[in-house]
């Protein structure tokens, strides 16, 4: 693992010994497709705890969002062990890393967090949770992701709910804030719906509230959440690589994670898809690491 700024400062183990709630990792590469660079989205994990260190001494601090402090008046639970090594176009290693990383985590009964990373990471993400099934997906995307595969890979950003949906593990997914023209062809759509993905336009969400998408969702599942940063509507969200309007507000994206962990039991967590070359004075980044805090404490309010 590499040394990097901590998220809100947290420490890279508890000096108790006490097991975290909560273990933050990053992962800068996944499978990466032929002749493409994906070293823009190394620099994500890193932009989003130097988004957030400004808050670091507030994390006793009442928390809006929350209705209280991060940590619900307990200590610190969470803790960041940096980055795993990855490298670009070695895609069998880099998975095979973020995997063995998931499982390690999750064998100490604690909830991964994953900071990407473009969208490939989730993949290797979501089969570490094969001895810990059945799992539901949640994701939040402007794509539903159902490429086969691309350019001869089957792994890469375009893949992953496709590659989800043949892991034996995951029981269901429930894909929320689609729109636009996307990356979904006919055939991608109806593979998806024979699978028995849930779709959940960003419109439906705008107009019913999230319980459009929470309603799809099996009281007391294990759920893995899957957040593209390109879900968000991009005056919220600029740093990413495909802007869509209309997508999810802040809110929104906050109230879903905290209603998933009333109904449901918060499994893992991951963030990817921010794009720090693109961002707008780091507008992004901050938008990501207060998304990361509610997803914090939604997961340590679960009982």
């Amino acid at each position: 693992m590499t040394a990097s700024p901590r998220f809100l400062g947290f420490p890279d183990r508890l000096a108790d010994g006490r097991v975290p709630r909560a273990v933050i990792f990053g992962a800068g590469h996944g499978s990466t497709y032929p002749g493409k660079d994906s070293s823009g989205y190394v620099l994500a994990a890193d932009a989003i705890r130097a988004a957030s260190q400004d808050d670091a001494a507030l994390v006793e601090h009442w928390d809006f969002d929350l209705g209280g402090p991060l940590f619900d008046g307990k200590p610190i639970s969470c803790i960041d062990v940096g980055n795993v090594e990855t490298s670009m176009h070695d895609n069998v290693g880099n998975r095979a890393r973020i995997e063995a990383k998931t499982r390690e985590i999750l064998a100490l009964s604690a909830v991964p967090i994953l900071l990407g990373g473009d969208d490939s990471v989730p993949i290797p993400f979501f089969a570490g949770f094969a001895d810990h099934g059945p799992v539901w997906i949640l994701q939040i995307d402007a794509h539903i992701d159902w490429r086969d595969e691309l350019h001869g890979e089957r792994y890469g950003y375009s893949n992953p709910m496709r590659r989800a949906s043949e892991m034996a593990h995951v029981a269901g997914m429930v894909q929320v804030g689609i729109r636009g023209v996307g990356s979904a062809r006919v055939t991608e759509i109806e593979a998806a719906r024979h699978y028995g993905s849930l779709f959940v336009t960003a419109r439906e969400v705008h107009a019913d509230g999230v319980e459009a998408a929470l309603r799809h969702i099996p009281e007391g599942a294990r759920v893995v959440v899957t957040l593209d940063c390109d879900g968000l509507d991009p005056a919220i969200m600029p740093g990413v690589a495909a802007r869509t309007p209309g997508g999810l507000t802040y809110t929104q994206v906050i109230d879903l994670i905290a209603g998933l962990g009333r109904r449901a039991w918060i499994a893992g967590f991951d963030l990817v898809e921010l794009y720090p070359p693109a961002d707008i004075e780091a507008l992004s980044a901050l938008t990501a690491a207060r998304l990361l805090v509610n997803a914090i404490g939604a997961i340590v309010r679960q009982v």
